[in-house]
């Protein structure tokens, strides 16, 4: 084993030992400044970056990785580890990926039977945001932070058929149903024409355990209260499993994910529009595996739960929703 190799793993060693503090040792702020300084030093996320985020974070009162006083992960940073052949940071890299996204964590997305990786014009984060191997994702977050926290980093929220596209591992043309033009009906659409087809992030059926989704609910949560109930989420990448086709994880359980949903084509984020259109969530959650409290597929659509605006200051934030950023390339 190399002085580098040692060096990396030790570094590890600290960074899972700080995440990994008894609930309540530390406050919220206090867990956020562990996460950004593992951004900055795992992902190389600027010092400038990092103050933007931490405003939009700290202007929420809520925005982290839950609640402290009541959120008990059911797996360490540490337990995770023991899982992977070697250190997380370096299990996870992929030097492709890295060429063509220019970042760290990142995967692009492409049409397999028509295209190869090189030709992606979009890359997404591998992990729920913060983006770091075995970090809690960030959750308590409104679709309109996501937004900005994206932005913040040069990055960008996702369109519903790229986060589609990354689950199922081929990102198609867009399909949207602009002349229906109302969230419910463009849903109903969408699902039907995906539903005989319908197959999950790591095969045609849905199976327990191969996600992060075994955890449970915190006593008394009366579906989303800050005090109340736990994120009690797994470190993105406990399940190396749990991987589309095209190399992204954690797309099902762990947390929900933001998405914008576009009524027109000024709305597509994959656009370039930062108008935006209204909230999609995504993905199943930490709990999948006991209670499955709605369908969830690669394609499948949501109702338009908590539905507003992307962009809307009371738009929709609790326990178990985060997101993850998308980048263009070329």
């Amino acid at each position: 084993m190399g002085f580098g190799h040692r060096m990396r793993t030790a570094a590890l060693a600290l960074a899972v030992a700080a995440l990994a503090l008894p609930a309540g040792a530390q406050t919220l702020a206090q867990n956020n400044e562990t996460m950004f300084a593992l951004m900055q030093k795992v992902r190389g996320v600027s010092a400038g970056e990092i103050a933007k985020i931490r405003e939009i974070f700290n202007a929420s009162g809520r925005t982290g990785q839950g609640n402290p006083a009541v959120t008990r992960h059911p797996m360490t940073p540490e337990q995770a580890q023991a899982k992977l052949p070697q250190d997380a940071y370096q299990f996870y890299r992929n030097a492709q990926f890295e060429r063509i996204c220019g970042e760290k964590y990142m995967a692009p997305l492409y049409d397999p039977a028509t295209q190869r990786p090189e030709d992606a014009k979009v890359c997404v984060d591998m992990f729920e945001y913060p983006n770091v191997p075995l970090a809690y994702p960030v959750t308590w977050i409104s679709a309109r932070d996501a937004a900005l926290t994206c932005w913040a980093e040069g990055k960008r929220m996702g369109d519903a058929h790229e986060w589609e596209g990354a689950a199922a591992g081929a990102l198609l043309e867009p399909d949207y149903r602009f002349d229906i033009g109302n969230p419910q009906g463009m849903r109903s659409a969408h699902n039907a024409k995906w539903g005989p087809s319908k197959a999950w992030t790591y095969g045609p059926q849905w199976r327990a355990g191969i996600c992060a989704q075994g955890s449970s609910k915190t006593p008394g949560c009366n579906g989303g209260d800050w005090s109340g109930c736990g994120t009690n989420t797994y470190p993105v990448g406990s399940f190396p499993n749990c991987k589309s086709a095209l190399g992204v994880y954690d797309l099902e359980g762990n947390a929900a994910e933001h998405m914008n949903l576009p009524l027109s084509p000024d709305q597509m984020a994959s656009r370039g529009s930062t108008t935006l259109g209204v909230t999609e969530m995504k993905g199943s959650w930490f709990i999948w595996d006991t209670i499955r409290a709605h369908e969830e597929w690669a394609r499948w659509r949501a109702p338009f739960w908590h539905g507003t605006r992307v962009l809307a200051g009371n738009s929709h934030s609790n326990y178990h929703l985060g997101f993850r950023c998308f980048k263009d390339v070329k």
